[in-house]
């Protein structure tokens, strides 16, 4: 018997460490990992210990012969891979040197953003003896995009928070929720009381589309609905019009997947979920019927990752539908497609198993369009069509690139959401590029205009990278950044804080009252978790800041100075 990694493999890569024979791939460090869909155990070196289960943040990994129907699949998935990449030993990396005796003990950190990056980072430097970290979030809930942008019926996904909390808990760490950089405290005054300032704030907006009708009602952002339905205060009194019976989403990614999902799933399912109760109440009426992607390339060159696509085909009362016409390869793909990777033959694969489905017109649909790009939005006051072009693909220094036809159509729709990428925003006091998206870095060191690193500032995650990858995708890269910050304070290129964690504490309740540290954020968990079994589910989260600071308010204690304070922050 061997073990399988299966669909919701993060790339945390915490498998990888604790395998004691070395046989899962890619590894950290090998060119593939940045861009593999999964990481994979290779059946014929397993040893059948089990010790890559415990370490798998997001219980992916299951024995060969307790693989549940719907994964059975990844058996295979595993072994496919290893035909074409043969086990072959890692070289050992050498162990970080020691640093100068009684240096580190001394290092405090504050990190901005409590997401994935943002926890991964922390954890990185909690390893080390010593270090202190502020963890400064605007929202009063930790866990940014695994709280609010991981899909609710991927509730095994979001099983990574309970690592993230167990790494966490330790007096060398404080949150302070519900704080915001520029407006309670400054980036100086941070650094007043730090060493180093991790910034670790993604990327909170969508790419744009560019066509005319695009801001018609009716026509919004991925991260509007994905927010909307996941609950987030800053989106929960968002309307969606579902009372006709065509969505199109522009994009074929994984949250376009997401998307199409929520919208076609049974809301008996979708009740047995995290799901904000608006959305929940909002799909029960809903009226829609099909959700339309389009993928400006063709399925070779579609955005999902396989795990996402498969599983598709396990959805009750779903159909995915794809015309067999549009999966025809131009002689440069087909060529290209003979040294593809295993990853990218099962995406043509799938399609095809899809296309030669037969659909009921009984059941809801998801269908699959490609080589089609929107030209413009129509509308009166509100969203009726999207206006297409039929695309050919062109080879451009090995890139296939979508160039327009002639070819034209309009498909009707009530509601048009554009999922095209995620796009960082400028952050107040830092360098940005905006072509990229990210803040100018090396390596996680924030640069300057002359290329040169701005002294106590770095960043990680898709601030510093680019909105790309998945959430254990952060964990390597939180370890470089992290790396460059204890190189930099181990050769004294840092300030010495001249203020300590008592004076932030202090300043920061002056400034936000409503300030929540850890204790005020596990009674909002315990009260959203104890809702969440009242009604058989896995919590009902709070979708107001005003009722998560009043379940926190508990967790205060007046001071001699009548000051209240977090209660073991």
């Amino acid at each position: 018997m061997t073990f399988v990694i299966t669909q919701r493999c993060c790339n945390d890569a915490s498998c990888v460490v604790a395998c004691p024979v070395d046989c899962i791939r890619p590894t950290p460090g090998q060119p593939d990992f940045a861009t593999t869909e999964m990481l994979y155990i290779d059946p014929l070196t397993c040893i059948d210990c089990g010790a890559c289960v415990p370490a798998c943040p997001v219980n992916a990994i299951y024995p060969e012969t307790e693989l549940p129907a719907s994964l059975e699949r990844y058996r295979d998935i595993n072994a496919n891979w290893f035909e074409e990449n043969p086990l072959a030993p890692v070289p050992a990396i050498a162990p970080a040197p020691e640093p100068p005796a009684g240096r580190r003990g001394q290092l405090k950190v504050a990190i901005v953003g409590a997401g994935p990056a943002g926890c991964y980072a922390a954890e990185e430097l909690l390893a080390h003896a010593g270090v202190e970290v502020s963890m400064i979030e605007k929202l009063p809930t930790p866990f940014g995009l695994v709280r609010a942008g991981v899909a609710p019926d991927h509730a095994g996904t979001k099983d990574v928070t309970g690592a993230f909390e167990a790494a966490l808990n330790r007096d060398e760490f404080r949150y302070y929720l519900n704080v915001e950089v520029d407006r309670h405290i400054t980036r100086d005054e941070l650094l007043n009381h730090h060493h180093a300032v991790v910034y670790a704030v993604g990327a909170s907006t969508d790419r744009p589309l560019g066509v005319p009708g695009e801001d018609l009602p009716g026509s919004h952002s991925a991260t509007e609905f994905v927010s909307w339905y996941n609950g987030h205060p800053g989106y929960a009194d968002r309307t969606f019009d579902l009372s006709g019976e065509r969505v199109v989403i522009v994009g074929n990614g994984n949250v376009a997947l997401d998307i199409a999902r929520i919208l076609t799933a049974d809301p008996d399912h979708l009740a047995t979920t995290d799901i904000a109760d608006h959305a929940l109440e909002a799909l029960r009426q809903s009226k829609v019927r099909e959700v339309v992607l389009l993928g400006r390339r063709g399925p070779a060159q579609a955005a999902y990752t396989s795990p996402e696509f498969l599983a598709l085909g396990h959805l009750s009362g779903v159909d995915v539908v794809i015309d067999v016409s549009e999966l025809t390869l131009d002689d440069a793909t087909a060529a290209l497609m003979e040294a593809a990777s295993p990853s990218l033959r099962l995406k043509l694969t799938l399609a095809h198993e899809f296309a030669e489905r037969p659909s009921d017109p009984n059941r809801k649909r998801i269908v699959f369009r490609y080589l089609v790009s929107p030209t413009a939005i129509t509308g009166g006051e509100y969203v009726n069509a999207v206006e297409l072009v039929h695309n050919a693909l062109v080879e451009e220094s090995g890139v296939m690139r979508a160039v327009p036809t002639a070819r034209t159509e309009s498909l009707p729709a009530s509601l048009v959401l554009r999922s095209i990428g995620y796009q960082g925003v400028p952050v107040e006091g830092l360098p940005f590029d905006d072509q990229r998206g990210v803040v100018p870095n090396d390596g996680g060191r924030v640069t300057g205009a002359d290329d040169a690193p701005l002294r106590g500032l770095y960043v990680t995650g898709w601030v510093k990278r680019g909105a790309t990858g998945v959430i254990g995708s952060n964990k390597a890269d939180a370890r470089e950044t992290v790396d460059h910050l204890l190189a930099d304070f181990d050769a004294g290129r840092l300030e010495q804080p001249t203020r300590d964690r008592a004076d932030l504490t202090h300043t920061l309740l002056a400034r936000q009252p409503d300030l929540v540290g850890r204790v005020g954020w596990h009674l909002i968990d315990r009260a959203e978790t104890a809702r969440g079994n009242l009604a058989g589910r896995p919590r009902v989260k709070f979708t107001a800041v005003s009722d998560m600071v009043a379940v926190a308010r508990a967790a205060r204690r007046p001071t001699t100075s009548n000051q209240p304070v977090p209660e073991g922050n």
